[in-house]
């Protein structure tokens, strides 16, 4: 290796032969370009099967509207939730490039499986008009697996590759050269600009495919774009920059946790010096671009019992049992996370409003008038609307709201991160409001004319305030989230920011599954809110039940938004500064 190469060379990223990497033959643009294409699909086609799938559920397969809902929702719910063991399995034992390859295989594969399951007859059920026939066969229980396992084969691989795109293509930019954290910030704001790009084309496009051309045409196009995406991303490996397995930041909790059950009994040492730290291990096995140092807090004291130090907790020289014994900034970095979780929890039910987009209210459009002129607007692309609040606000905001606050209240990053997701979660709730409102209207319209009428003289527009509305909350709750979760954590965990935000988004589809599920079980056939007829139920009820649990939400949000301190202040506080960190994206459209 020549000198020049010596002089370009990084110490913490390797090549794709095990090499110390080359910074002008590795990483930057050219290698993160092919990252983004892989994201970009993954959004296409996971968006693309789940913001359409409750009308196949129902025109194909013949399930009931309450069933349909709850598939599409616990479908996307997994996809999200696998996110966390697809990013654990990355940073223990894959790494993630391996997992981005492994799983979008296992994506691909999943897709084709349900690209099959349009072609071949037998995989399901005899064409049937639900709308105007009581006598449709459901799908048997053969066909049922075959779909379910074409889905979560789907999920799983959506997991996986979601969970290592984004730390991918950071890793393939120096944080510590100025040009290239630069590139850096710009990557993740073209990363949002790919996931609205896939967006648009998944409920747009795609979506159209589907209805008009024929669905096997549109889970094949999903199949052939994750193939051709992975084959891009596979042509770039000589040129990637790869990290070293850090760990998961799940096993660090788990770690102080069980550390702390066993020495329980322990009494604590009134010295906060005595405690185990940073100190006692030697410096070259601590990387000081993982962790920094944490003062001792009062707050859960008894996880401080994980850093007291045994006699048995040693096992070598200078190794010890991380079992049984944790060092007190990693107790303090746990105690970080659980003081975010009460933040955490109140976000939840947004996303739960945000299913209802991909179920109920496709459900409600199929009902109305959607023609623009001669053109037909398919039932899942008004959620284009929703797209459209999403970019129209991250614009506003970027362009006109961070600049006046900047000036007149001198906050040079805009609303706060807490504020943002309180005002968020008032969105929400404010949704679902106009949501039930417009649902009165429809079904008066509906109890006017005949039971045969498969459309109803109702313009699709009425829909458009509560697709926009969620759209709005959640340019605003999702990039305050991120903000939230990406300067709250420790330095030391950063990668489970990515894991709290998108177990969110997981758990909210969850719980629509279960509200669904409860509210079917409770309202019975005979005054069911959820009917497989919408004109016979009362979707209003449910919508307004939903909207009162987001405003009770919204109350506990602002009782541990005022609890909560902001990292930096707490640590400002002892005289601690925050190490630099990188600058946090947004979501640039």
């Amino acid at each position: 290796m020549s000198l020049p190469e010596i002089q370009d060379t990084l110490l913490d990223a390797w090549d794709f032969q095990g090499r110390p990497a080359i910074r002008s033959k590795t990483g930057g643009w050219a290698s993160a370009a092919m990252i983004l294409c892989i994201e970009a699909v993954e959004r296409l086609t996971t968006l693309g099967i789940g913001v359409n799938l409750v009308t196949y559920l129902k025109g194909t397969m013949h399930l009931g509207n309450a069933t349909s809902a709850n598939t599409v929702t616990n479908f996307i719910g997994t996809s999200f939730m696998l996110c966390l063991l697809g990013g654990f399995v990355a940073d223990t034992f894959l790494g993630r490039y391996m997992t981005i390859a492994i799983f979008a295989t296992i994506q691909a594969t999943g897709v084709t499986i349900l690209t099959l399951s349009t072609i071949i007859p037998g995989l399901r059920p005899p064409k049937c008009d639900p709308t105007s026939s009581n006598s449709c066969v459901q799908a048997s229980g053969m066909q049922l697996l075959v779909l379910y396992i074409a889905l979560y084969l789907t999920a799983l691989g959506t997991g996986g590759v979601k969970a290592s795109v984004s730390g991918f293509g950071s890793d393939q930019f120096d944080e510590t050269d100025p040009k290239e954290r630069s590139q850096m910030t710009y990557f993740f704001n073209r990363f949002f600009f790919f996931i609205n790009v896939g967006s648009l084309g998944a409920v747009t496009v795609l979506v159209y495919i589907q209805d008009d051309v024929g669905r096997k045409w549109g889970y094949g196009v999903c199949a052939f774009a994750i193939v051709f995406a992975l084959l891009v991303f596979l042509s770039g490996t000589k040129r990637y920059r790869f990290k070293k397995l850090i760990g998961s930041p799940l096993t660090q909790i788990a770690a102080v946790f069980i550390a702390a059950w066993q020495k329980r009994r322990l009494e604590l040492p009134a010295d906060p010096s005595l405690f185990f730290d940073l100190d006692d291990i030697v410096t070259s096995e601590v990387s000081k671009k993982m962790k920094q140092r944490l003062p001792h807090t009062e707050q859960f004291r008894s996880l401080d019992k994980a850093a007291i130090k045994e006699q048995q907790d040693t096992i070598g020289p200078n190794l010890y049992n991380k079992w049984t014994l944790s060092t007190l900034t990693d107790v303090e970095e746990v105690k970080q996370i659980v003081r975010m979780l009460p933040i955490w929890a109140t976000c939840i039910l947004f996303w739960t409003v945000h299913a209802q987009l991909t179920t109920l209210s496709v459900a409600q459009s199929e009902t109305m008038d959607r023609r623009v002129g001669s053109f037909q607007i398919p039932p899942a692309s008004m959620a284009v609307f929703y797209v459209g609040g999403l970019l129209l606000t991250t614009a506003v905001y970027d362009r006109f709201v961070i600049p006046f606050t900047k000036k007149f209240l001198k906050k040079p990053n805009g609303l706060t991160p807490l504020q943002r997701i309180g005002i968020g979660l008032l969105f929400a709730s404010f949704a679902m409001a106009v949501a039930a409102l417009v649902e009165i209207k429809r079904l008066r319209t509906a109890h006017s004319h005949s039971p045969t009428d498969k459309t109803l003289p109702l313009g699709f527009y009425l829909l458009i305030p509560q697709y926009l509305i969620v759209g709005i909350g959640e340019a605003l709750i999702y990039t305050g989230q991120l903000d939230f979760f990406l300067r709250e954590c420790p330095k030391g965990m950063k990668t489970m920011s990515t894991g709290l935000l998108l177990s969110t988004l997981a758990l909210g589809f969850f719980l629509s599954s279960v509200l669904v599920a409860i509210v079917h079980k409770v309202t019975g056939t005979a005054h069911a809110w959820i009917a497989n007829d919408l004109n016979k139920g009362r979707l209003y009820n449910f919508y307004w039940l939903v909207a009162v649990l987001c405003a009770l939400n919204f109350a506990v949000f602002l009782v541990f938004a005022k609890w909560y301190v902001y990292k930096d202040k707490r640590l400002a506080e002892v005289g601690i500064e925050l190490d630099d960190e990188p600058e946090i994206p947004t979501c640039h459209a």
